[in-house]
C-alpha cells in the first residue's frame, strides 16, 4: 500500500478491523515517514442499474448516495462515521437484492428510513427534495407523521 503522504510503499499494517458491511479497516503506518493512515478494503460487486423516475438507468453511485446524505445531514450532529454506516448498510441491502436494475424509489425509501434513525432535521431535509415536497402544507404533514411515529 502506497503512503499517502511520501507515497512510499514501505508500509505495516498495525490493526485490522472487520466491518459488518463487508468491509476490512486497516490502521497503517509508513516505515519511512512513520506517519499513520487508514485504508478500508472492500470487495467489488456487480451493482445494480438505478431505474431513474425519467425511465433512464445509470450505475448505482457510492458516491452520490453518501454525498446526498452528507447533504441532508450538514450541520446536524451526524459523524461521518454514521454517515459511513449508513452508506454501507443501503449498499449491502441494495446488493441483497440481487436484481440487476433498482428503480431509484426503492434506494430513496432506504435512505428516508436510515435517516429516520440518524436525524429528524436530516430526514425532513432529503424528504423535501426525495418525496417533491414543493409547498409548506406538505412538508408539515410530513414533519406531523414523523413525529407521529415516535
Amino acid at each position: 500500500m502506497r503512503c499517502p503522504f511520501c507515497q512510499s510503499l514501505d508500509t505495516k499494517v498495525l490493526d485490522t478491523d472487520h466491518k459488518a458491511a463487508g468491509g476490512t479497516r486497516r490502521r497503517r503506518e509508513c516505515k519511512v515517514c512513520r506517519r499513520r493512515f487508514s485504508t478500508v478494503e472492500r470487495v467489488v460487486e456487480t451493482m445494480p442499474l438505478v431505474i431513474k423516475k425519467d425511465g433512464r438507468r445509470e450505475a448505482f453511485s457510492r458516491t452520490k448516495l453518501t454525498e446526498g446524505i452528507r447533504i441532508a445531514c450538514a450541520k446536524q450532529p451526524v459523524s461521518a462515521e454514521a454517515i459511513e454506516r449508513l452508506v454501507d448498510r443501503v449498499e449491502a441491502q441494495v446488493a441483497a437484492m440481487n436484481q440487476p436494475e433498482v428503480p431509484a424509489r426503492v434506494i430513496g425509501d432506504l435512505v428516508l428510513e436510515g435517516l429516520r434513525e440518524l436525524s429528524k432535521v436530516a430526514y425532513i431535509r432529503y424528504a423535501i427534495v426525495y418525496l417533491n415536497l414543493n409547498d409548506l402544507d406538505s412538508v408539515k404533514r410530513e414533519i406531523e407523521k414523523l413525529v407521529g411515529s415516535q
